[in-house]
């Protein structure tokens, strides 16, 4: 092909151009993914056609990628001993923009596939060059036996030159001559995080050098080679390494990988110093190609966002953080890979173009953590129950957002109760209704408790009461009565537990959830007769309402088993969680202010005091000193409310020591 020839591109559109260049992709550092991904589909192909018998590779030859950057000559370059291409293929693959290489080639070659893949479409990711570049050239050489070399170059326009090259050899070079405005990528620094980011697992070795910087010169010491050094380690610590891993912990199989392996990728990938609590590896053939590694990170929940990431891959080119078409919602918030050969992606690779086969692999996901998670629950308990802490967020968040992974999950959630120890809600369960098939008393057994029998319960809920506790610390008071009592409660201490208890309401209809301070009358004491109950409390409402300055909501006299107890606040559970729910969107919570209770241990000589007082002044002091009290077991008292009771304290110890 000795005759320069010049010619105008084939487009299927004369606007299309200027698309590809500034709206096909979003970033413009992903042009080198691109090159790059061009590059391996090349030696690819070369191996495809070698495994047909069309050609053969020299042994010693190794197939690789180079990348290099001029700073000084503000150029860019990525080269490949791929198969190369004929004047006739550039004419093909580059004029003719619309036309996809890698497709033509698939087809071609179908009956002959292997394992592996051709990344994406040559010519239309090639045009991404010119988002940073003025001009670009290509130098390529085909595998054909008695192929000449081809020069091409644009300038970015709709018109190229092509004529003879001077390549020697098989492969492709794509030379970038930087604007302006992208001089960024010939930096040594900038180019290498680029290549980090998009092709730290591409499939072959890719090397990245200088053209700039000389190497270090060889000393004497450097020259004499130990000669011990049979293996030829000195040889091979000398020899340029590549900045990719061809080999990625994802790609192999399970039962060859190591805790100390998986750790040791996951700090390396994610630039993390701890260790993750437990990794899932994914590896599925059928019906899709899906590889991948989730990793279940150790948070400090108090201090970090539970904000994971998960890297989607497409034969280990990086496509995107976190697509949540394909990672299911609540995995986000874990670390990870995933590697899927069959993802549908459009030629930017930036959207996803077939929800149904999407929605499978997110299906897929779902199912493998939850297998895992059951697997780890029925096998090994105890570390499962040390993880729990860590992952419960992530599995109740899960539960929320996704119902199938909810019912498979059901049977692990597990729950602290009131001893420390771990149950999942059938075994609270089971264990909580042992005592009503020996016939005990329906207040030893709150779980078989049903809200008909509570004097103040409507008499429609037939459920049984499950009791919980959000702050173990605040609420001390109702938890000490209930463990004096032998009565049991869960624990749920994290901010996602208030909506979770909605659902396990869903789950178990015949189940009320009902917070530690919301019920301890019915749990823990036994009420009065209607008729004396009444007298009574009217008398002690009104003692109170004096000695506070403002109206009670219900004042309740019971009779502990406790007598060392005086007073405890109950809030009805459904008016205290619609109060929560204001507050929590910053709503004024006083707009529905919590059902309070006073409840009043008719057995305490305080309460009984209060019946017969000896003076006005000294019950409205204890009065009042019982409210706060009781109040300050549920939440803290407000500003003026503890100068209030400091003040009030100090006057009932001076009466004390006047006595």
């Amino acid at each position: 092909m000795a005759r320069k020839s010049h010619g105008h591109l084939s487009i299927n559109s004369e606007n299309i151009f200027p698309i590809i260049k500034k709206w096909l992709y979003s970033d413009h550092d992903i042009f080198l993914r691109e090159l790059v991904s061009n590059g391996c589909d090349a030696i690819t192909k070369l191996k495809k056609l070698e495994l047909a018998g069309q050609t053969e590779i020299p042994q010693e030859q190794e197939l690789c990628l180079h990348v290099t950057v001029s700073p000084d000559a503000r150029t860019l370059q990525v080269e490949d001993n791929g198969l190369g291409m004929t004047a006739e293929e550039v004419k093909t693959y580059i004029n003719q923009i619309a036309f996809s290489g890698a497709a033509d080639f698939l087809e071609k070659y179908k009956d002959k596939a292997t394992e592996d893949q051709i990344i994406g479409h040559f010519g239309l990711g090639f045009y991404s060059a010119f988002m940073v570049a003025d001009r670009v050239t290509i130098d390529t050489l085909s595998w054909e036996e008695g192929a000449e070399p081809v020069h091409w170059e644009s300038d970015g326009g709709t018109t190229y030159t092509m004529e003879s090259g001077d390549r020697t050899e098989r492969g492709t070079l794509v030379t970038l001559y930087l604007s302006d405005d992208s001089k960024e990528f010939a930096n040594e620094y900038r180019a290498r995080e680029v290549l980090e980011k998009y092709c730290a697992f591409m499939p072959y070795p890719i090397y990245f050098k200088n053209a700039d910087k000389e190497e270090a010169p060889a000393t004497a010491e450097a020259d004499a080679i130990d000669q011990d050094d049979t293996d030829g380690a000195a040889a091979a610590k000398a020899a340029p390494a590549p900045v990719n891993d061809v080999h990625p912990l994802w790609l192999k199989n399970p039962s060859e990988c190591t805790d100390e392996q998986y750790n040791e990728f996951y700090k390396k990938l994610f630039r993390e110093w701890r260790d993750p609590l437990f990794t899932i590896h994914l590896n599925m053939d059928y019906p899709f190609h899906l590889k991948g590694l989730l990793y279940f990170p150790k948070l400090n929940l108090e201090t970090e966002p539970a904000e994971g990431t998960i890297k989607l891959f497409a034969n280990q080119v990086f496509i995107a953080d976190n697509i949540k078409e394909v990672i299911p919602e609540f995995l986000l918030l874990l670390k990870g890979v995933i590697d899927c050969a069959d993802l549908p992606l459009n030629v930017s690779r930036s959207a996803l173009q077939n929800d149904g086969f999407v929605r499978k692999i997110s299906d897929y996901i779902t199912k493998k953590v939850a297998d895992k998670l059951t697997g780890l629950f029925n096998v090994e308990r105890e570390a499962y129950e040390k993880y729990w802490e860590d992952i419960s967020p992530f599995i109740k968040y899960g539960c929320l957002k996704d119902d199938k992974f909810s019912e498979k999950i059901r049977k692990a959630v597990i729950y602290k109760n009131l001893e420390g120890k771990y149950v999942s809600l059938d075994e609270y369960l089971k264990e909580e209704e042992k005592p009503a098939a020996d016939n005990d008393t329906a207040a030893d057994t709150p779980a078989a408790d049903t809200a008909a029998d509570a004097p103040d319960a409507a008499p429609a809920d037939k459920r049984s009461v499950i009791y919980y506790v959000t702050d173990p610390v605040q609420q001390a008071t109702y938890v000490r009565m209930f463990k004096e009592a032998g009565q049991d409660a869960l624990l749920f201490t994290h901010a996602i537990d208030e909506p979770f208890i909605t659902r396990l309401e869903q789950r178990y209809p015949d189940y009320k959830f009902c917070r530690i301070d919301s019920d301890v009358n019915r749990a823990l004491a036994e009420d009065l007769s209607p008729e004396e109950a009444a007298s009574r409390e009217e008398g002690l409402k009104d003692i109170f309402q004096k000695a506070l300055g403002h109206d009670l909501h219900a004042v309740k006299l019971v009779r502990f088993k406790d007598d060392s107890v005086a007073s405890v606040m109950t809030y009805a559970e459904e008016s205290r969680r619609m109060n929560d729910m204001f507050r929590l969107y910053g709503m004024d919570p006083s707009q529905f202010p919590a059902e309070e209770t006073l409840v009043l241990n008719s057995g305490n000589p305080l309460v009984q005091y209060l019946e017969k007082p000896a003076d006005e002044e000294t019950a409205s002091l204890v009065a009042a000193q019982l409210y706060d009290l009781a109040l300050m077991a549920h939440k803290p008292l407000s500003a003026e409310g503890n100068a209030a009771f400091a003040s009030r304290s100090l006057q009932i110890l001076e009466r004390l020591i006047k006595e």
